[in-house]
Order: structure tokens, then sequence, then C-alpha cells
């Protein structure tokens, strides 16, 4: 055998797809070229993934720059036998300073196995020519990701010169291990004059042994002889899998392969994050790893990472007992089941892969899966109450439905759609929606008090119902405390155990409006704040001043999360110096009782201080607790009550020396 070659395949006399039509296939979706990369190559591996073995797929992403050490190779070996640069834009990429590739690999695969010929691939192991050759498969994975196959053309649309290099290792009918490389490129038929005249090629091109009639992959010993010298990283002695590399990755977009790097982290996070959980009893089912130029780019673990932590708790929400199953009653069919959680939650930092998602500051989304459990897309529902507020759902097709919920995919698996279904499949379809917005209805409810779309008061608008309070899981905030900014109010008695307080709010403080005291029973008068106080009160005793102890806010009161758990920050500092100490007085307020309850009834739950703060980020779990007056800015970390307004007051009194 001679050394590899390009081989361009003309349009034969019964006909061929051109290559422009078969990189259109995918249409054009809503998605970015990375993230469809993602999305499909990860649904490629899980399909692959080996059969009864408990495994987890390795899945990986790898950038790099062919060093000079390999460059001389890569134009040797990937020139010999190519077309002309005007139908071949390899060529140019070749000739160019720098080779960037991108390579997206999978270990624990069965790899590209069967016939390398179209025409011999008559059994059910064609995987080699269901990739290389043939276009538009149906799935032979039952529940599998994929469906049609078309996914596979990311990859040349991806690659600037629609040109990538498949290395693969499968076992063989006898049972051998038998490494396969062969190169593709995709772009766009043409016709050329040749001494018989001109002549039309469909814009496909193969890269291998081309001794035959038909361009076969280099195997065996040649495979890895050139894998090698081409610098691909060789498999194990017993290791199956696949590797792609995409030549001159289209990353324009983003600011450098840093950010790329980044990107694709966070990407694989947000899509394939159920792959990601284990469980006490089993691994995750897959592994999933980034590198730029041998520089890992961590993928941020769902269950640490928010909001996705958010839909880790409704994926088991949703497997375990608490689920809801949904049904279609006419016709009778069981769709799925359905997980929610809420809870309180500092507004999301949007990322871009995130917004690739239309997921910006709020979370009020149902992740939608099929039986395989990657990431269909996920299903707005109306917006929670406050910016403070988050939901999230899961929402699994039953296996026996897998195959309607297939059918209602695009070629790119990110959406359901019912108008592209014949009845009844498309009223499980519309049912699956209908049932998961009655679910989202019920969850969203205030016990009958408001709903969103309604004509009672709105959740977010801060009502002067409820003006100074922060909601628990579903509460109602306004933009109080007991002192406002300017506010020069102070109490006109003195006590040894002088209190202050504060209702903390949800909504922006930039037109406060000062509270009632009579709002509060049993608190006299307000506070003031940092910029209009600069200390404790004083009297006179025995001829000298005694400064009495204060409690300064510092800002505004926030959310922030603490492990997989949200609370309420206020930050204050003790101006009077010397030891005082602090008491948490925490009360809440129902939706339309305007009372302030410090008893909960039975069953109920309260307020629960976590802890005093300080600057180092040590917390001091005892209450009362004896802290250091001064410049030091202390915090008050609350977890608040589910389903009420928590009301946070902070008490201070001198500590008495003997």
């Amino acid at each position: 055998m001679t050394g590899p070659q390009w081989f361009s395949q003309p349009y034969p006399p019964e006909g061929a797809s051109a290559a422009e039509g078969i990189r259109n296939q995918l249409g054009r979706p809503e998605l970015d070229l990375l993230t469809i990369l993602v999305r499909e190559s990860a649904q490629n591996s899980w399909d692959a993934r080996l059969p009864q073995s408990n495994v987890p797929v390795d899945y990986r992403i790898d950038m790099w720059t062919v060093g000079p050490a390999h460059t001389s190779v890569w134009r040797e070996l990937l020139l010999a036998g190519a077309p002309g640069s005007d139908n071949f834009p390899l060529r140019e990429t070749l000739k160019r300073g720098s080779i960037r590739v991108l390579a997206v690999s999978d270990r624990g695969t069965r790899g590209l196995g069967g016939p390398t010929r179209a025409d011999d691939a008559v059994g059910p192991e064609r995987d080699f020519v269901s990739f290389i050759r043939n276009i538009g498969e149906p799935r032979d994975t039952p529940l599998g990701g994929g469906t049609y196959g078309f996914g596979k053309g990311i990859f040349y649309l991806l690659s600037k010169a629609g040109s990538v290099l498949v290395h693969s290792r499968c076992r063989t009918p006898q049972g051998e291990y038998e490494t396969r490389l062969i190169g593709c490129t995709l772009w766009k038929s043409y016709v050329t004059l040749e001494r018989q005249g001109q002549r039309r090629y469909t814009g496909r091109h193969w890269w291998g042994d081309s001794s035959g009639s038909v361009v076969e992959p280099l195997v065996g010993e040649a495979a890895e002889t050139v894998a090698q010298r081409l610098g691909l990283k060789a498999f194990g002695a017993h290791e199956t899998g696949t590797t792609v590399v995409v030549i001159d990755p289209n990353l324009d977009e983003l600011e450098g392969p840093d950010a790329a790097a980044g990107y694709l982290s966070d990407t694989i996070a947000w899509h394939l994050w159920p792959k990601m959980i284990g469980t006490a009893d089993a691994p995750p089912a897959m592994r999933f790893s980034v590198t730029r130029d041998g520089i890992p780019h961590p993928v941020p673990d769902p269950r640490t990472t928010r909001p996705l932590n958010l839909f880790v708790a409704a994926y088991e929400e949703m497997a375990g007992p608490k689920g809801t199953d949904l049904e279609c009653f006419k016709p009778k069919r069981h769709l799925g089941r359905l997980g929610l959680v809420k809870r309180i939650m500092p507004p999301l930092n949007a990322t871009r892969a995130s917004r690739m998602l239309d997921i910006e500051d709020l979370i009020h989304h149902v992740c939608l899966m099929r039986p395989a459990e990657l990431v269909v897309t996920y299903h707005a529902g109306p917006k929670p109450p406050s910016a403070n507020q988050g939901y999230a759902g899961v929402f699994r097709a039953d296996e026996a439905m897998d195959d309607v919920y297939a059918k209602a995919e695009p070629p790119t698996h990110d959406a359901w759609n019912p108008h592209s279904l014949d009845r009844p499949e498309s009223t499980f379809v519309q049912t699956t929606f209908r049932r998961i917005n009655e679910a989202l209805e019920g969850l969203l409810s205030l016990g009958g008090v408001t709903r969103p779309g309604t004509s009672n008061v709105a959740l977010g608008a801060a009502s002067s119902m409820f003006s100074g309070l922060v909601g628990g899981a579903w509460g109602i905030g306004g933009a109080t405390a007991y002192s406002k900014p300017g506010s020069t109010a102070t109490r006109s008695t003195v006590s040894d155990a002088e209190e202050t307080g504060r209702r903390l709010s949800a909504r922006p403080t930039s037109t406060p409006t000062a509270l009632d005291p009579a709002m509060t029973p049993g608190v006299g008068a307000h506070h003031t704040d940092e910029q209009s106080l600069s200390g404790g009160s004083a009297f006179a005793k025995g001829g000298s001043t005694i400064r009495r102890p204060r409690v300064l806010y510092v800002g505004e009161p926030y959310y922030d999360d603490r492990g997989n758990n949200s609370v309420l920050i206020q930050e204050f500092r003790l101006p009077v110096s010397g030891p005082q100490r602090v008491h948490i007085d925490l009360a809440v307020t129902l939706p339309g009782s305007g009372g302030r309850e410090t008893d909960p009834p039975i069953g109920a739950s309260m307020p629960e201080l976590v802890g005093w703060e300080d600057e180092s980020g040590r917390l001091y779990t005892s209450d009362p607790h004896v802290l250091d007056g001064g410049d030091t800015v202390w915090r008050a970390v609350v977890r608040p009550a589910p389903d009420t307004m928590t009301e946070i007051g902070i008490k201070v009194e001198t500590v008495r020396r003997p």
C-alpha cells in the first residue's frame, strides 16, 4: 500500500447527495455550533457505550495547536492527492503558519466497528458506515439519544475547512482489537475540467487507503503509525472508542481558545448534567473533561454549582417517591414523571452558556428529557414572584413513550414540537406541556392568596401591604427597614438593653418609604443607618458620659449561597468599642395576615440563625453571642422559613463586668 491519499467523489450515474445538502440537514438551529457539537457528540458517545458495562463513558474535548514537530507531517500526509484550493479549503489551512484542532473523544464505547464499505453493511454492526459513509440512518439503539444521524454533520460545520480526522478502535467479529484512521471532508459540489471533459463532483472527499475501488480507512499497525506521526493520542491495549479531530475549528465568536474552553466546560454542565450525577450505589454514567493546549478547564459539578444544583434536586424529587406521574386521560397514556423544587436564591449571574438557553437572571424552567436522560431543552414556566426566588423542574418521559417524543424532535434534538406529529401522538406531547403548566400553577400559588397573571396584588411589585419584608420561599418583599437612608429618628427612651431591628427587603431601595412603627407591634421607632448615625446613644452618670451600644447596618440585606442552601445576610457594625452581647430576634409574617409571629403553629417552621460571621468567614453559632465592637463588619446569617416573610431584628446589650 502506498501512503494515504485523498479521493474526491464524482457523481455516479444513479446520482448522489451533494455536500451542501448534507451540511444543511441540521437546518438553522437556534443554538450555536459549539453547543450543538457538545449535545450531538455526547449523544453519539452515550449511544455507543459498551453493553452491560458499569464503567462510565469517558467524554473529553481537547483543543491544541499542532506543534512544530508534527506540522510538517500534517502537511505532507494531508496534502497528498488533495484537490485544488478553490474546491478544497483544507489545502490553504494546512499551508498557514499554525494548525489549530479540536478533538472530541470517547472511551468506554464500542468504537466505529462493522464493515467499512456501505454495500457490505447488511447486518446490525454498521457503526463505521453509519458515521463515515451514510446519511440519515435511523437509530438502532433502543432508548438512545440520537434519531436520524444528522448530528454528525456538526463536525464538518464547525471546521472552517469542512474537514475531520476519525481515529477509532473497535472489536472485530473475531474478538480482536482493530485501530482505524480515515479523513473526511464535506464542502461544496463543483465542476472541474478533465481530459475527458467537464465532470461534476459531490463535494465529499475521503483520505485513506486509496489502493482499491473505494477509499478505505488505514487499519491496524498502519493506522497506529500514522496517528502517532500526527501526534494523536494512542489507545490503550484493551481500550475502544473514537476520536474525531476537527481541523481549524471556527471559534471566531469567542475571545480566544481559553474562552472557548471555558464555554465548552459550562455548556457540558448545562446540557449533560444528568450524566454527571451519581448515587451512593452507582458512579456517574459519564465523565467529562476539557483541555486547552494541555491545560485542564474543569467542568462544573452540578451538585455544587448554582443553579444546576436546583435541577439536580428536582431530578431527585422526580426519581423519588415525591415525584408526580403525568397522565393523558384521552387517549389514556402514562407520559412520564415530574419533579419540582422551589427555593430562595440570589439572582443568577448569567453566562454565555445559560444565555444560549434563554436563561438569564431567574430560574423558572423545567428540564425536559427522554429516558436516555440527555437534556432536550429547558421549558420556561411563569416567572417567580421575586428576583430572589426560583424554581426548577425535571420531566422524564416514560420509556413506553420514547418513540413519540423522539419523533417530536428536530434534527438537533433540542425541542418537542407537537405540530410535527399526527394524532394521537401530538395529543400526548401537547398534554405533557399542559400537565407541566398545571403543576407549575400549583407551585406558584400562595395558599390561594395570589397567582401570577391574576388581578391580585403582584407578587414581585413589593406592595405597600407588606413593605419591609423579605419572603422565605414565596414571600412578598418591600424596601423598608427600621431605618431609612437619611432618617434621623432615634428612641425617645434609653434602657440597658437597647434594641434595633431591620426588616429585610427584596425590593430595590432607590425609592424607599419609611415604615410605620405601628405596623410592627412591640417595636417603637426607627434606627438610623450608617450614613446618619455616628455611634451609640449617650447619657451622663456620675459626671461621666457612657455610650450605649447600638447596631449600625452596613448596606442592604442580600441573599447568598451556603452550600446547597440560600440564606439571608445582613452586615452590621457595633460602633461602640468593647465586648457586647448580640441576640437575634426573628419573626415571620404570613401573606395577608399583617401580623408578626414569633411562635410558629404546630408543624410550621421558623427562620433560624445560622450564625454570626466575621470578616474572615469564621462562623459563631451560639445565640446570644459576645462580639467585639469597633470597625469590624459582622454578618448575621439567617435561614428563612418557607412560605413566609422573614423579619430580622438584632438586639445588643453591654456585657457587664463583675
